[in-house]
């Protein structure tokens, strides 16, 4: 119990965009359309794809656990951005801040691990599709959702806990309209290595590990690709994982970049942090489901029936 016995505040104060307070407004409103595309684009996914059986599938299975992680992101920031931009409280309670903190991380953390999940899919679809319909079952998916579930939960869980043995004594006022474990661990008046160790180690142990593997199997992809002798089988099997491509790019650069910003960054403007973070939280789940919508024709024919569906 005396763990936890330290001075902590009661609330934490959020904070907009640094030096653009006067446009708050038009900022609010910019964010209001990103979680209307990003909540909006990843329903119609998931209703494109229970509805229709032909797209009961690997490949759309796993899309759907993207867009799922997508817009629990979504969720997880949703109430403190628009009460930030559009109503202008900023206060949060400690807890609340606790519990936004590890959801945000753990849903980050399994679209990470789907993302992997999804290079699997592509190199068994490539690389020996004889076998992709013996190997994906709907159990082994079933296991391989599960697990990554599980590991993002029991990995971050001592987070909070991490945080609630500083003593928070400097300021009460976090650098974001949301919560993230950097900025509350800087507020700290004691020795913050234990959790700056520990998040390290999270970071490279699971996002550093899918990241590798994903590199692995698009090594193996390419190696495969190669070795088909028509040129228009090769640009076949490529485009088939150009959305899984484009979702990759958009989910780690954006990671990269705010992991690197705020550990090797600390004399960078404010603002680089927030656009970090922001890029980070915002641009995959509002990006992802055009990318799929655009790229896969089965996805764009079913969200346009559904569209028609519900105009009429």
């Amino acid at each position: 119990m005396g763990l936890f016995n330290v001075s902590q505040p009661t609330v934490f104060l959020l904070t907009g965009i640094p030096g653009l307070e006067s446009t708050q407004k038009w900022l609010a409103g910019s964010f209001c359309m990103m979680y209307t595309v990003a909540l909006g684009g990843n329903i119609m996914v998931l209703l494109a794809v229970w509805e229709k059986s032909s797209l009961h599938a690997p490949m759309y299975y796993f899309l759907s656990m993207l867009s799922f992680s997508d817009m629990a992101m979504s969720l997880a920031t949703l109430p403190t951005v628009f009460r930030t931009f559009c109503l202008n409280v900023r206060a949060i309670l400690f807890g609340a801040c606790l519990a936004q903190m590890f959801l945000i991380y753990s849903f980050s953390m399994m679209e990470s691990g789907i993302l992997l999940a999804m290079s699997f899919d592509c190199y068994v679809a490539i690389c020996n599709p004889l076998r992709y319909a013996s190997v994906l079952t709907n159990q082994v998916i079933a296991g391989m959702g599960l697990t990554v579930t599980a590991r993002s939960f029991t990995t971050l869980f001592p987070l909070p806990f991490l945080i609630k043995r500083l003593p928070i004594c400097r300021s009460n006022v976090l650098s974001h309209s949301y919560c993230l474990h950097p900025d509350m661990m800087k507020l700290a008046c004691a020795d913050i290595t234990v959790n700056s160790t520990y998040g390290m180690f999270v970071l490279l142990s699971t996002i550093g590990l899918d990241l590798f593997f994903i590199i692995l199997s698009y090594i193996l992809i390419l190696c495969s690709v190669l070795a088909i002798a028509s040129r228009e089988g090769r640009l076949k099997a490529l485009n088939t994982c150009m959305s899984h491509i484009c979702a990759v790019i958009i989910f780690y650069i954006p990671l990269i970049g705010v992991s690197t910003v705020h550990r090797f960054g600390k004399h960078a403007p404010r603002y680089v942090h927030v656009l970090m973070s922001n890029m980070y939280l915002f641009v995959p789940p509002v990006l992802n489901p055009i990318i799929y919508s655009a790229k896969t024709k089965e996805i764009r024919r079913n969200i346009v029936r559904c569209l028609r569906r519900i105009v009429r």
